[in-house]
């Protein structure tokens, strides 16, 4: 995916009404849960970069896209005991014991851009869109039977979507290049955990808070 959006950003790179970006983004993240027994217990804290590539469509709106990179985590407790599969074994969790997934994703957002005409310096903007994403990186803490940074392909969902919504502003330095700095809120769509006949079915949603530092050229 890296390959073919360098590629794509070779064969626009003489077309005006692109811009270019990159981004560093400190996070904070948590799970959204839709039953009682399973619960999200705190916020937690992660990263994100990106590389995004933006165009001009017709008045103040634009076209956004790229490649993005997060490192999330959350942690989720079962009031019950419950199980939970590694890939060469199954352990049992007691109740109100948590545990900690850590994940990283790599994503494809694709968004719609709005700003302000510039004013001074400034241009303020707000972008809405769709992040289909893959993860490349699935493991687990759980204290309670001493597990740290073990693999959990087996209950955590390879492939996911979400949308996120972002505002902030740019700040012109020289020519076409500008700082970026801003907010956003970004939330997965589907579960990201599996659910097993063994244990209670619950719905366990990514919530993402990022501070977005960049600069577009």
């Amino acid at each position: 995916m890296v390959v073919a959006f360098a590629a794509s950003i070779s064969t626009a790179s003489f077309a005006q009404d692109y811009r270019y970006g990159l981004y560093l983004s400190p996070m904070i993240s948590w799970f959204g849960t839709d039953v009682e027994n399973v619960s999200n217990k705190g916020a937690r804290a992660g990263f994100g970069a990106s590389i995004t590539a933006e165009r001009h469509l017709t008045d103040n709106w634009y076209f956004t896209s790229g490649v993005g990179f997060s490192a999330v985590s959350g942690r989720l407790v079962n009031s019950s005991p419950s199980f939970f599969r590694f890939p060469d074994h199954t352990s049992t969790i007691p109740g109100g014991e948590p545990v900690v997934y850590r994940l990283q994703y790599l994503s494809i957002p694709v968004g719609a851009k709005i700003k302000t005409t510039e004013t001074g310096y400034l241009v303020y903007f707000a972008e809405f869109g769709l992040d289909p994403k893959v993860a490349i990186s699935r493991r687990v803490d759980i204290p309670s039977i001493n597990v740290e940074g073990k693999r959990a392909s087996g209950e955590i969902k390879s492939l996911n979507a979400g949308f996120h919504l972002m505002g902030g502003a740019e700040y012109s330095i020289d020519g076409n290049a500008s700082l970026v700095l801003g907010i956003g809120f970004e939330s997965n769509v589907f579960d990201t955990t599996r659910d097993y006949e063994t244990n209670e079915s619950d719905r366990s949603t990514q919530k993402m808070i990022r501070f977005i530092f960049g600069i577009n050229f």
